[in-house]
């Protein structure tokens, strides 16, 4: 008898159970005739502040878009730097350069996978702008510390949330502790639209005024283009769409956290590092991250079982080609650069059932030769 693949995402099993309410919604988009912005994005950016605990959410066609629009809306461009780290995807560097700014690169800490703070002193010079710390993998960045840095120096602060919708840290939701925050809502994210879309959070209505102007072309009335702007906007279906899924994320987060659980109780002595939960804070798990020097043979061990995996990333940023203009090169980075060579995301999505949960816990400590332990 052949066992049924685990998939790594199963998009299709949050489609059938917000099925009705999704189309509902559509239906409601297509009868006003109002496709771009509207009463349904508006909707949407009203909840999702809450959410974030913050008085303003601006919403856009991406996360890339909305990293963009904040680096803007803090006036950063051409001679400024900006601090983020190797270990993201390629788009928060990209938003720098986007802007006519210089991506100044730090090395993580080994433990959170997030930017380490020592790294980031050393970063600073009289031209950096702009920090923009990456909460990796659903976990926050220690933002105490990098706050401690910039606020003294007038250094603006852009949280990447694009992994963590719902996460918090030392009681404060993702996106609140920035002077901004950018969401992506790529539909494999915790909080994904069925397509492109993304957000821009914050507590300072001036920011938020300037991030929506720019967002449009830079008008702040019809042909009246004060600044020169973007086509950013959010289509009105992907709104809509977000709007009632907003309403499941918290149930989703719950039901990622017991997947979790079941992991770390399945994995915690076979030999492989499982990810920390830490005390500072509440991890969303978007990714499921175990680390072992063994990652290729192991991936290649649980694909031959059926079970699928992903790796976030396995090129650091400043390895990419892409970025060599950067002139940063092999090893100056390590942390990033064994993080990467090291790091395998386990299947993980609020619909999985235990048995593949055991599953998965199963082929791992056979693939690693851990011995078998009872899960509860």
């Amino acid at each position: 008898m052949t066992m049924d693949k685990v998939p790594f995402f199963d998009l299709r099993a949050q489609a059938r159970a917000l099925g009705p309410d999704l189309t509902a919604a559509i239906a409601e988009v297509i009868d006003s005739g109002v496709y771009v912005l509207g009463e349904p994005v508006e909707r949407f950016e009203r909840a999702f502040a809450a959410c974030c605990g913050v008085s303003h959410a601006v919403a856009v066609n991406s996360g890339t878009s909305a990293l963009q629009l904040a680096l803007a809306a803090a006036g950063v461009g051409p001679g400024d730097e900006v601090v983020t780290v190797s270990m993201t995807f390629v788009a928060t560097a990209a938003a720098i350069l986007y802007v006519g700014a210089t991506p100044k690169l730090v090395d993580i800490d080994p433990v959170r996978g997030t930017m380490d703070p020592t790294a980031l002193s050393r970063a600073l010079s009289s031209r950096t702008r702009a920090i923009i710390p990456v909460h990796l993998h659903g976990r926050m960045t220690d933002m105490k510390p990098i706050l401690d840095i910039a606020r003294p120096r007038g250094i603006t602060v852009i949280e990447d949330a694009a992994q963590a919708h719902g996460a918090s840290y030392q009681g404060r939701p993702a996106g609140s502790l920035g002077d901004m925050a950018c969401f992506s809502f790529y539909p494999a994210k915790n909080l994904g639209a069925c397509g492109e879309g993304g957000a821009l959070v914050t507590g300072d209505a001036a920011l938020a005024r300037r991030v929506r102007v720019l967002r449009d072309w830079g008008q702040e009335e019809k042909y009246v283009h004060l600044h020169r702007g973007f086509n950013f906007r959010m289509d009105a279906i992907q709104g809509a769409i977000l709007d009632v899924k907003l309403r499941h994320l918290k149930a989703w987060t719950m039901a990622r956290r017991e997947v979790a659980r079941r992991y770390d109780e399945g994995l915690s002595d076979c030999g492989v590092r499982i990810p920390e939960r830490g005390p500072d804070g509440e991890h969303v798990y978007h990714v499921y991250a175990i680390r072992t020097a063994e990652r290729e043979r192991l991936r290649d061990k649980l694909a031959n079982a059926g079970i699928a995996t992903g790796i976030h990333y396995p090129i650091p940023v400043h390895l990419q080609p892409a970025y060599a203009e950067l002139k940063y090169g092999k090893g100056d980075f390590p942390e990033s650069e064994a993080f990467a060579a090291e790091t395998l995301s386990l299947p993980i999505f609020p619909e999985m059932s235990i048995s593949q949960i055991d599953r998965v816990c199963e082929a791992v400590r056979g693939a690693v030769g851990g011995r078998h332990a009872g899960f509860s």
